[in-house]
């Protein structure tokens, strides 16, 4: 069993930028790949950006690339979510998932363990 905690949401203006962490228990984190999802109001969860057990390969949604960055440090059990550039409509609740699996998928039915998600709100 997994427990995932995300922290780091908030309010910021467009252009502007935050950090997600995602504070991962036990001590198989590092053998899952780890994903960010998000979920606007009215509209379903949405894959944002995934990485692999070893943070060797990672796999980005077109509408982040380029202003989003996840690592993760499987010392501390953690994952990030670096968001520069922020635009409007980035405002979501992100959430962070861990698929027992070693690869990484873009689905959500393909994660196991959810966190409860931290809210991003990106004002014009």
């Amino acid at each position: 069993q997994v427990q995932l905690v995300e922290s780091g949401g908030g309010l910021v203006q467009a252009g502007g930028s935050l950090r997600l962490s995602c504070a991962a228990s036990g001590r198989t984190f590092s053998s899952y790949a780890m994903g960010w999802f998000r979920q606007a109001p009215g509209k379903e969860r949405e894959f944002v950006v995934g990485i692999t057990w070893s943070g060797g390969n990672t796999y980005y949604a077109n509408s982040v690339k380029g202003r989003f960055t996840i690592s993760r440090d499987n010392a501390k059990n953690t994952v990030y979510l670096q968001m520069n550039s922020l635009k409007p409509e980035d405002t979501a609740v992100y959430y962070c998932a861990a698929d027992r699996t070693r690869t990484m998928g873009i689905a959500a039915y393909e994660y196991d363990y959810w966190g409860q998600g931290t809210q991003v709100t990106v004002s014009s």
